[in-house]
């Protein structure tokens, strides 16, 4: 069996250092490995890419440590063919790691293709990766200040979120100004409300009236100064995304057709995805990379639990927000899936289900640059006629009737 690598490297990251070991063609016909250490910074670096040159390397294989693979990929990417390998599909591969250099034994599994590499995007979505993942920290940050608030108004005997929808609108936010600026009346923190809420100006003087003291306030206007930084930085991210997706407005707009995902949860596809469907066969692939398809777990012909793998936690989240958003959409095949799911699996699932589905149709619209076609919700039914007319059936006689079925005319 010939090697399937002829000169192929193995990197072992680490935050200071990577080991990389070369595998080549000696003068005897036979392999022979080199080793050599070098420093993480980009001067070490760039003598690792010439080192690498230098005995004719074509192929380099590295683990994904941390974060700290980035700086070495960036480096080599343009230079030669990279695998960026999941530390735990290197695990599984039998063999006797823990008596030679990690580095070593990463070329050898490469040189005998036996290593898969990751899906790394090129440097435009990985640029719009970073920015909505850090936009999602910033509106989880700001959901925990918003919680905190409630607390401390609950400290002060203020109910206004019993009868507030949202405490940090236009009519609560100007009752928290009034609070702070000493105004306790009940009546005129009452007439501060807006819109509909003037219709709870009854309700609203009631849940005004506690407790507050200038120790609420303090805490209070810490909380509303850091909500009012967060909503200025989230506003500075989303006009950088903005600005990056602009060659991605087509697909966009194709994405928003599904039943469940907005904009910003198509952005947060195309960039977790890549946007680019050549990378995933079928989609069958894409759901299986994302780990939003069940678990396979069978032995002696019986089928275990099917739980889900751990996956890409940025687009696990976004496809079960979108799962619970399309459960809601009235006269859809998204909601009639979730309801046939839910009556026998539960709500969770159903959930997941749903956004296992979504991602499915995302697929066929960013890889045919077609919008989402909705089937209705009678789509399932409508597929097993048969079957659905004697599962109705069968409910029916189970409540205590007599079932006669006649065509409509």
């Amino acid at each position: 069996m010939n090697p399937v690598v002829e000169r192929g490297a193995g990197l072992d990251v680490h935050q200071a250092t990577v080991v990389a070991t070369v595998r080549i063609p000696d003068d005897t016909g036979g392999r022979t490995a080199i080793t050599e250490t070098f420093p993480t910074t980009t001067a070490g670096l760039l003598t690792l890419r010439d080192w690498l040159q230098a005995h004719g390397v074509t192929h380099v294989a590295m683990e994904s440590t941390g974060v700290y693979w980035k700086p070495v990929y960036y480096i080599l990417e343009d230079s030669f063919t990279l695998l960026l390998v999941n530390a735990h599909h290197l695990k599984q591969v039998p063999g006797r790691k823990s008596d030679v250099r990690d580095s070593e034994w990463i070329a050898q599994l490469l040189e005998w293709g036996l290593l898969r590499s990751s899906l790394v995007p090129p440097a435009p979505i990985r640029d719009l990766r970073d920015l909505t993942r850090y936009r999602k920290h910033q509106s989880r940050d700001r959901a925990r200040e918003v919680n905190r608030l409630h607390r401390v108004l609950e400290d002060a005997g203020i109910k206004l979120s019993t009868v507030a929808t949202d405490v940090m609108g236009v009519s609560g936010r100007a009752m928290l100004d009034a609070l702070l600026a000493g105004t306790s009346d009940p009546e005129v923190l009452a007439n501060l409300a807006r819109g509909k809420l003037r219709k709870k100006l009854p309700a609203l003087r009631q849940a005004l009236r506690g407790r507050f003291r200038a120790h609420h306030g303090f805490l209070i206007g810490q909380i509303l100064t850091k909500i009012d930084f967060l909503d200025e930085a989230i506003d500075q991210l989303t006009e950088a995304i903005d600005r990056l997706v602009v060659p991605f407005e087509p697909m966009l707009t194709q994405l928003d057709t599904i039943p469940g995902v907005d904009r910003k949860g198509a952005i947060t596809i195309v960039a977790e995805t890549g946007g680019d469907m050549t990378h995933f066969p079928t989609s069958g692939h894409l759901c299986s990379w994302a780990a939003a398809c069940p678990g396979q777990n069978e032995s002696t012909g019986k089928r275990r639990s099917g739980k889900t793998r751990r996956g890409n936690p940025y687009l696990r989240t976004l496809l079960i927000e979108s799962g619970l958003a399309a459960s809601r959409a009235k006269g859809t095949a998204l909601q009639s899936r979730y309801y046939r799911v839910k009556r026998n699996r539960g709500h969770k699932k159903a959930v997941l289900a749903v956004g296992h589905q979504i991602l499915e149709i995302a697929f066929y619209v960013m890889r045919d640059a077609v919008a989402y076609h909705e089937l209705g919700a009678d789509y399932f039914d409508s597929r097993h006629r048969e079957r659905a007319l004697r599962r109705h059936v069968r409910q029916l006689e189970a409540l205590g009737y007599r079932v006669t079925l006649e065509p409509a005319a």
